[in-house]
């Protein structure tokens, strides 16, 4: 299993590289559009209900025309359009400011009370799906805009916040944080993550074109470290919210698009509300 997940790991990083490697945007813009839209297959996988078969399938359905729908109109879009990501339109500001506080004032507070053995069949969460997809992919292509510095450092608050957090729930984690959605989380493990995205972005503060320094530029380094709590406890919250979709569903995984490590929305559950309130604030 661990070869498995190391394989796949390498393949998928060296796809992102030359994708960053190319002069023109288009090629990381089409990978992100598949990523998302195999998200949304799988988002939606756990909130329509739909029973897995024996060899852990669902088959076709609604699904994957949804998905196959937001890949072409994402790409095709994208590709014919003249979109100026270093200053996002009004529409793109709007969306992610609305998405934000869905999470922040919807989402988050109902994780805590949430019943883990409700029907996996939501109507509710199956439309905020694509909404909330898209919203992420906006935010990836603004941030990529950017800079590669300045994305791969947004990236990596994420990254950060997911290492810490485990690391330092696997040495002093007692408490747990959300027993009735994911059992393995603690509150110290929450905490370390919280503490290795501040330290992050403070140093980050220090170099230019990054993430941490368009924050500290912005809203001082006080305010950078303020956000940084923020975004680390966003991104635990994005992780619960699809740990809750598969208990519902009763899956272990999103699916198995990516061998040794589950599925995509696996891989960008915690991404899904950081992006667009970090695009805001940066």
């Amino acid at each position: 299993m661990l070869g498995q997940r190391v394989i796949t790991a390498v393949v998928l990083l060296i796809i992102l590289a030359a994708a960053l490697a190319v002069p023109s945007p288009l090629p990381f813009q089409v990978l992100m559009a598949l990523f998302v839209s195999a998200a949304l297959w799988e988002w939606w996988r756990l909130t329509l209900g739909r029973p897995q078969a024996a060899n852990g399938k669902t088959g076709l359905g609604p699904e994957v025309i949804a998905a196959v729908v937001m890949g072409v109109v994402l790409i095709g879009w994208q590709a014919t359009a003249s979109v100026a990501w270093t200053a996002p339109a009004t529409g793109w500001l709007t969306l992610w400011s609305v998405l934000s506080l869905i999470w922040l004032l919807v989402i988050v507070p109902s994780l805590f009370r949430a019943d883990a053995k409700a029907p996996a069949r939501n109507l509710m969460l199956t439309v905020f799906a694509p909404f909330a997809l898209v919203a992420a992919w906006g935010a990836l292509m603004a941030a990529h805009a950017r800079g590669v510095t300045f994305l791969l450092t947004l990236l990596a608050v994420v990254w950060v916040a997911d290492i810490a957090a485990y690391f330092t729930g696997k040495s002093l984690g007692k408490r747990k944080l959300a027993p009735h959605i994911s059992p393995g989380k603690t509150i110290e493990g929450a905490l370390g993550g919280i503490v290795g995205v501040i330290v992050f972005v403070v140093v980050c503060t220090f170099f230019p074109s990054t993430f941490g320094a368009a924050l500290a530029a912005r809203w001082t380094l006080a305010g950078a470290m303020v956000i940084a709590l923020l975004l680390a406890c966003m991104s635990i919250a994005g992780d619960l919210f699809e740990s809750l979709l598969k208990r519902r569903a009763g899956y272990k995984d999103s699916s198995n698009l990516l061998p040794g490590h589950g599925g995509v929305f696996d891989r960008i559950d915690a991404l899904i509300p950081v992006l667009p309130l970090a695009l805001l604030l940066s």
